[in-house]
C-alpha cells in the first residue's frame, strides 16, 4: 500500500502518521531501524539519538536528528512498533522540509533487491535472504553528511566519534525541540569564520579541518545538487578541495541511499569484501572493485550484506597504538 505524509507546513510539535490503514493492510516488510541506524555516528552523536528492539520487521524504536534544512535548523523524531505506522515529529523552520522526507529517511523509498536472494554466490544469496528487510535510508542532506564522514579521513573510528561530537558540542548550537541535550551540527557559516587552528587542538589536523571549511563554503549548492541522482552529486563533490573517492562513496548511501556506492580507499571494506566473497584474508581496492563488477548497481548493498552477516577479515599481528592528532 502506498504511504504519504500530509501536505504543507505543520505547527510546531503536532505528530503526524505515516498512514491510518488497518494493520491487516500496512504490514511492514522492512526494518525501519536498519535504515535509520545509517545517519548516526557513534553511541554519543550529539546530533542523532537511535534506540531500537528488536531487529527485522517486528522491531521497534525510536530514532530523533537535529539537522539543518532549506527552511533553516529543525528536529526529526520518528518512532515506529511492529503493529503501528510510523510517527514522526518535528520542530523548528526545517519542520516540514523533514516531514517530507521520513518515507525516504526510514527506507520506505528502497526498492532492495530481491534478486541477491537468488544470485549464483552462495555466500551473499544466504544473507540477503537472512536480512531481507534491511534497507537504505536517504537524508537528502548533503552537508550534514559529509562532516563526520570528512572527519573520519584517515582516522580510527573511536577517534573520530570523540572529534566528531567535540565539534557539535563546542560549534553546535542546541536544537529545536524539547528534546534534551540534543544538539546541531555547526552552522555553515560558524565553520566558514573557525580559522583552522582551532582545530588542532580538538585532533583535526590542517588538511581535515580545510575540508570541513570548503564543504560549509559550498553547503547552499548542496539542495540543489542532492536533487540530481548519485553520479551527478559525486562529480560536484570531487570539485570541493578535499573530498576524494572515499568520502564520496560513504556519503552517497546515507545521502541518497544509494545501494551502489563504494568507499574505495577504506582500510577494511576491501578486505572485508575478499574474505567474504572469495576467502582471501587481504584484498586491494582493484580486487574489491573485480569481485563487485557482477553486482553492479547492488555493491554497496552487498558489502553491507556481508557486515551484517558477520564476514570481518582475520586480524594479524598485535593491534596498532594509535597516538591522538591533539597529542602531536
Amino acid at each position: 500500500m502506498a504511504v504519504t505524509w500530509l501536505p504543507g507546513p505543520v505547527p510546531t510539535g503536532r505528530r503526524e502518521r505515516l498512514d491510518d490503514a488497518p494493520t491487516g493492510e500496512r504490514a511492514r516488510d522492512f526494518d525501519v531501524g536498519s535504515a535509520l541506524s545509517g545517519f548516526r555516528h557513534g553511541p554519543r552523536d550529539p546530533t542523532t539519538q537511535l534506540t531500537r528492539v528488536g531487529r527485522g520487521a517486528t522491531g521497534a524504536g525510536r530514532f530523533v536528528r537535529a539537522t539543518f534544512t532549506p527552511d533553516g535548523p529543525g528536529t526529526i523524531e520518528i518512532a515506529w512498533t511492529a503493529d503501528r505506522p510510523i510517527d514522526a515529529t518535528a520542530w523548528g523552520p526545517g519542520r516540514a522540509w523533514l516531514l517530507d522526507r521520513v518515507e525516504a529517511m526510514s527506507g520506505h523509498d528502497d526498492p532492495a533487491a530481491p534478486e541477491l536472494e537468488r544470485c549464483g554466490h552462495p555466500v551473499v544469496a544466504t544473507a540477503a535472504r537472512e536480512h531481507r528487510t534491511m534497507r537504505f535510508g536517504a537524508s537528502h542532506d548533503l552537508y550534514h553528511e559529509l562532516l563526520p564522514n570528512i572527519i573520519e579521513q584517515r582516522i580510527t573510528a573511536r577517534e573520530a566519534v570523540r572529534q566528531w561530537r567535540t565539534l557539535c558540542l563546542e560549534l553546535g548550537d542546541l536544537a529545536p525541540g524539547p528534546v534534551e541535550g540534543l544538539r546541531l551540527p555547526p552552522a555553515p557559516h560558524v565553520l566558514v569564520h573557525t580559522p583552522s587552528w582551532w582545530f588542532h587542538p580538538r585532533g583535526i589536523e590542517r588538511k581535515r579541518a580545510q575540508t570541513l571549511i570548503e564543504v560549509a563554503r559550498h553547503a547552499s549548492k548542496m539542495w540543489a545538487w542532492a536533487e540530481a541522482g548519485p553520479d551527478v552529486v559525486a562529480e560536484k563533490l570531487r570539485l570541493i578541495r578535499g573530498v576524494g573517492v572515499w568520502t564520496v562513496g560513504s556519503v552517497l548511501s546515507p545521502a541518497l541511499g544509494d545501494a551502489d556506492a563504494v568507499p574505495v580507499g577504506d582500510y577494511h571494506i576491501k578486505n572485508t569484501v575478499s574474505w567474504g566473497l572469495v576467502g582471501e584474508p587481504r584484498g586491494t581496492d582493484e580486487r574489491m572493485l573485480q569481485l563487485l563488477q557482477p553486482f553492479a548497481g547492488q555493491r554497496g548493498r552487498v558489502i553491507r550484506l556481508l557486515g551484517a552477516a558477520g564476514f570481518a577479515a582475520p586480524k594479524f599481528g598485535p593491534r596498532q597504538r594509535i597516538l591522538p592528532m591533539a597529542r602531536w
